[in-house]
């Protein structure tokens, strides 16, 4: 039994999707733009300049905490954090201290332990709320001086407080992915973390006999993997210390993923050496029924459920399910292509209840052959040249029999070049599956009549005699007689 127990919460910022700054108009994007391109009177400080609240970055705030089962809070203020920033000129940011957009809420989902069993946790949430985003520093290497980009500065940023409730490094990843999972789902942000989307730091003490331990902050985590390993790392650096009689000191430490390890950063702030204070220059936002109802209308489903929906009613396996739910555009893209699989079934172009086959046979062409094209062409789902409908439509011609594996290979291959016609592609390539009745009875006639010892070997017992009868049929059509019309066909005509 493990000496020491870990108490571990997170801090998630994340950046909302708005064309505009938090407080001023300028344009929202400091990824590709040149430093100090978006930037205004209002965003870089200037003396007289007042502050106008960004409408829709309140609304994907408070979407998100719809989506995580929060309370929305009607009557919200801004308050102004007095702390030195060198990158947000104003000497202080506009934050939510008192009254955050959304309280409490809580994030249920499954992962696995270090043991790889199976287990399902929830973590609670103590608010999110809405602020200003800071620049960015800029050190150059071997260089006297600092350089800052001010593009980011005034940015809205989400940021997300848990409960410290998480347990282990398990349970915190899978935090983190869920949560990413859900701001794309609801189109909230892209929470790329490479990109800085999303952001996360960890708070963690280690406790013994029942006591609370001393809290330390660890930023700069800008991977999975980081949030992982800062975890694994502080949970033993922490609990040398103690095992060597010391304290642990309460202090800010960040994430080198170079050396793999934490490093002190500073000693931890107290909340009054913040300074906040109320914003006296923005008005309080009021949430009006109307308001929460049409953006609660406009959450989409979320990847809990989806992934619930393609196993309770698409009968998908349990990892498929879950794959497919994991990525939006991969859901919405196999969600399209089952729709036109249910209209090739009312058009009655294929067998009526064959809709289960074809579905399962969608989402195993999905994860096996498409999304790892998908992946090592750098590309998603709503950039494939291969429409829904056209995939629709070759998941019908091989539940159909009109083209093979091998076949449909190559045929997939060729839409994903060119975006082309599945019945077009197979056409021009002379890739259907022969299945005139007329053209595969002379070809078993031909094959019975001259191997006459195998079809007696067949009929007193030797199933390996069927299969070479079946397989001398499929050289003789070159591979394009449809295997089920053969099976029958020689039956018949061996009177078996």
């Amino acid at each position: 039994m493990d000496k020491y127990t870990p108490k571990i919460g997170m801090e998630i910022h994340v950046q909302p999707k708005t064309k505009s700054k938090m407080f001023c108009s300028c344009v929202n994007e400091f990824e590709t733009a040149r430093p100090n391109k978006n930037i205004c009177e209002i965003c870089t400080g200037q003396p007289g300049t007042l502050p106008v609240i960004n409408e829709k970055a309140v609304e994907l705030t408070i979407k998100a905490g719809l989506a995580l089962d929060c309370e929305i809070t009607r009557k919200a203020h801004w308050d102004r954090k007095h702390y030195f920033y060198p990158d947000l000129p104003k000497g202080y940011q506009i934050t939510q201290k008192e009254t955050p957009l959304c309280v409490g809420g809580k994030l249920k989902f499954e992962y696995k332990d270090f043991q790889g069993e199976l287990k399902e946790k929830e973590v609670l949430i103590n608010r999110l709320h809405l602020e200003e985003d800071a620049g960015k520093d800029l050190h150059p290497k071997g260089a006297a001086y600092s350089l800052v980009d001010f593009n980011r500065a005034g940015a809205p940023l989400i940021e997300l407080v848990t409960e410290p409730v998480i347990e282990n490094k398990e349970q915190a990843v899978e935090f983190c992915k869920s949560l990413q999972r859900i701001f794309r789902y609801i189109r909230v942000s892209g929470a790329d973390m490479e990109k800085g989307q999303m952001r996360c730091e960890v708070n963690i003490s280690l406790g013994r006999n029942g006591k609370d331990g001393t809290k330390v902050e660890i930023k700069n985590i800008n991977s999975f993997k980081g949030v992982a390993r800062s975890i694994e790392y502080e949970i033993k650096r922490q609990s040398k210390i103690l095992d060597e009689g010391e304290k642990i000191k309460q202090e800010t430490r960040g994430w080198d993923a170079a050396k793999q390890a934490t490093v002190s950063q500073r000693s931890k702030e107290e909340a009054n050496d913040y300074r906040y204070f109320p914003e006296p220059d923005l008005p309080q936002v009021n949430i009006s029924d109307e308001t929460l109802e049409i953006i609660r209308g406009s959450i989409v489903e979320l990847p809990v459920d989806k992934e619930k929906r393609f196993r309770e009613q698409l009968k998908l396996a349990p990892e498929i399910a879950k794959l497919l739910a994991s990525d939006i555009k991969a859901a919405d893209y196999f969600d399209q292509a089952v729709s036109e699989i249910e209209e090739w079934e009312k058009s009655g172009k294929q067998k009526k209840d064959n809709k289960e086959k074809l579905v399962k046979l969608a989402s195993n062409y999905l994860t096996t052959e498409l999304i790892p094209r998908v992946v090592k062409n750098g590309l998603d789902f709503s950039k494939i040249k291969i429409t829904p409908e056209n995939f629709a439509e070759l998941m019908v011609m091989i539940g159909g029999g009109e083209i093979n594996s091998s076949a449909a290979q190559v045929v997939l291959g060729e839409m994903f070049e060119t975006g082309g016609d599945p019945s077009q592609i197979s056409d021009n390539k002379n890739l259907r599956l022969e299945r005139d009745e007329g053209v595969l009875e002379k070809a078993v006639e031909k094959i019975i009549k001259e191997n006459e010892k195998a079809v007696a070997d067949w009929k007193s017992g030797k199933q390996q005699a069927f299969q070479f009868l079946i397989g001398k049929v499929m050289a003789e059509t070159k591979g394009k007689a449809e295997p089920g019309a053969v099976i029958e066909i020689i039956k018949e005509k061996t009177g078996e």
